[in-house]
């Protein structure tokens, strides 16, 4: 009988986290299951990092993601550990830290702050959280400054603005990548933070021998998650690449922060929430996928008191080429300007494949004077003509003579694509964009 008490007591001191007067953050692994702890004892908040004793007595990290009745779930970040029933979880307290400083400059790390470029650990002295820091909103300064991105078809139609943030929109194959390498040769930041989130493996190092040559390094910081690794690693790569951004801006600098891709962050929170039991909203995402994207994009920005900014790109993909995909919808509200590139006009072998119809910088009117606008708006009037009576004028329906703003859109069809087209290894600056502009274009 008193045997059976104590097993009995036992139980329940197991159930409620107290073993053996451990503390009670301390519990234990219950089941193991299709990529989800259940832990029983654990009372961490959802986000908090935890450490499980494997069965081979190392430590597998995890992170918690939510709770059932009075268990907690925890993702592993750790994939092959021998996790075994009754494993030991503990607190986390720096999973939610990140390493920042001047020593992460030149380096290639993982998810987890780890070197991925073989060059001895990475010695940075500060910290910062994970997940930002709150501020005032009143603390996010205008964006007042024009940003050259050595792209002549976006300096001189869709100027961009130190602090903006910019949604680069495309279906799969059309150039995305491609646009944001030119964009980080071209731009003019202090530090560049790449953030590669669900990247092909071989792409990775694509990114750094082609994007990232000619000692844009020397500037630059890396975070790489694979396709293959797991989703919560997936948007802690996210993460931790806008929280290193966000100490340099602390610090003064423009930094150009990149995000590839936007659309592999919401599929990783997608597959913890349909895990979760979360219902599928909008063509199957959960409403966590779609409250992800302004909850990373709203990081970037300029910071009135530092006077540092980030200027934020992010790529976004059109599943099936559909631009009013969930995500993309998501994305293009929340940002400062998107581009939409055209599979047709990547057909034709024009690159950038920038539809300049689409695409919009909202901050534009702000950073430029008035004879750059105008010039601007004439060439997009031009392109909306032909666009809008494209089929009429292919057919031979449409007569010259009837329409003034037609007929120059048909005539100079050839110079507004010529103005688009730009070698993938060609710097075009930002006044040699707008002096094009308005020659070929002004009144």
């Amino acid at each position: 009988m008193i045997r059976a008490a104590l097993t009995q007591a036992e139980n329940l001191f197991d159930h409620i986290g107290i073993q053996n007067n451990t503390p009670r953050h301390v519990g234990r692994l219950v089941s193991h299951d299709a990529g989800m702890m259940e832990v029983t004892g654990f009372t961490r908040p959802i986000g908090a990092g935890a450490k499980v004793i494997a069965a081979d007595g190392t430590l597998a990290r995890a992170e918690v993601v939510g709770f059932r009745g009075n268990r907690t779930l925890l993702v592993p970040l750790d994939t092959d550990a021998p996790l075994e029933k009754g494993a030991r979880v503990e607190p986390d307290s720096a999973a939610n830290m990140v390493q920042v400083g001047e020593g992460l400059i030149g380096r290639v790390i993982d998810a987890m702050g780890q070197p991925l470029d073989r060059k001895g650990p990475v010695i940075a002295g500060g910290i910062w959280p994970l997940n930002g820091v709150r501020g005032n909103v009143l603390d996010r300064g205008r964006v007042t400054e024009p940003f050259d991105l050595g792209v002549r078809a976006v300096n001189a139609l869709l100027t961009a603005g130190c602090g903006q943030r910019i949604a680069i929109i495309a279906g799969s194959g059309v150039g995305k990548s491609v646009l944001m390498g030119q964009m980080i040769a071209g731009a003019e930041a202090d530090i560049v933070v790449a953030g590669l989130i669900g990247e092909r493996g071989r792409e990775v190092s694509d990114f750094l021998e082609t994007k990232l040559s000619g000692g844009m390094m020397a500037k630059s910081v890396v975070v790489a998650v694979p396709a293959d690794h797991p989703p919560v690693l997936r948007l802690r790569a996210a993460a931790r690449a806008t929280a290193i951004a966000e100490y340099f801006r602390a610090q003064g600098k423009k930094v150009l922060l990149l995000i590839d891709s936007l659309t592999r962050c919401a599929h990783a929170q997608r597959e913890i929430g349909l895990a979760l039991g979360e219902p599928p909203a909008m063509k199957g995402y959960p409403p966590s996928a779609l409250a992800l994207i302004p909850k990373l994009v709203e990081r970037a920005g300029v910071d009135s008191r530092s006077g540092g900014s980030i200027t934020a790109l992010y790529t976004v993909l059109a599943d099936g080429d559909d631009t009013d995909d969930p995500i993309v919808d998501a994305a293009r509200a929340i940002v400062d300007g998107h581009f939409v590139l055209s599979r047709h006009l990547s057909e034709q072998a024009i690159f950038p494949a920038i539809d300049i119809g689409k695409s919009l910088s909202r901050v534009m009117a702000d950073v430029v004077d008035d004879e750059h606008l105008a010039t601007a708006a004439a060439y997009r009037r031009l392109w909306a003509a032909y666009e809008e009576n494209k089929d009429l004028i292919l057919m031979g329906a449409y007569r010259p003579g009837n329409d003034p703003v037609i007929d120059e859109a048909v005539s100079r069809r050839q110079d507004l694509l010529e103005f688009l087209r730009q070698d993938q290894r060609g710097r075009v600056d930002l006044n040699t964009s707008i002096a094009a502009l308005v020659s070929e274009f002004g009144a």
